[in-house]
């Protein structure tokens, strides 16, 4: 079934800011906005993509990494092991890249979409997205990982519109991959 991608909200809009909502349980509502989500973030050439960027405070959030896709559901980061700094951009950012310190390995449980219930050792890209997305269920933004002093310099560029940053638009002709 297709729905055609949905808006993306970007910086600035309050559902980017706010913490989701548990879902509790999902149904053909939640299948339906799942498949949505997968359509807009194949429009956008992402990797990931949370329900609050498409205007909706609910703990889901879908990856497709290009080996793996599947959604994620109501999840919880239970441990962490090792770091390492990496490049990110966000689709409700456009144009933003920061360097982020993430987890390498994450062990992670959620609910899927047909509501049950997965337990996972995630590692390399695939940990990235997932703390990435995971982020954006509790309000927190790639601008929250720089320096108070560079986050407001470039909020205020972005605010002006004015931000020269690398464009990665979705029409992109190198095929980045942004997460969500």
């Amino acid at each position: 079934m297709e729905f055609g991608p949905l808006k993306v909200r970007l910086f600035g809009d309050p559902c980017l800011e706010a913490k989701s909502k548990a879902v509790k349980e999902v149904g053909p509502v939640e299948r339906m906005l799942i498949a949505a989500m997968f359509e807009t973030m194949a429009a956008y050439k992402g990797v990931g993509l949370a329900a609050p960027q498409v205007g909706i405070n609910e703990q889901i959030f879908v990856v497709d990494t290009g080996k793996e896709a599947f959604a994620v559901i109501n999840p919880k980061i239970i441990k962490i092991a090792g770091s390492e700094v990496m490049e990110e951009g966000c689709l409700s950012i456009p144009r933003v890249l920061v360097d982020v310190k993430r987890a390498k390995t994450v062990w992670v449980e959620f609910t899927d979409a047909e509501n049950h219930r997965v337990r996972a050792e995630l590692n390399g890209l695939l940990a990235k997205v997932f703390q990435h997305e995971y982020d954006h269920l509790h309000g927190k933004l790639i601008l929250d990982y720089l320096a108070p002093k560079d986050r407001a310099r470039i909020v205020s560029l972005i605010k002006k519109g004015s931000y020269t940053g690398n464009v990665l638009g979705p029409d992109d002709d190198n095929k980045k991959r942004r997460f969500g």
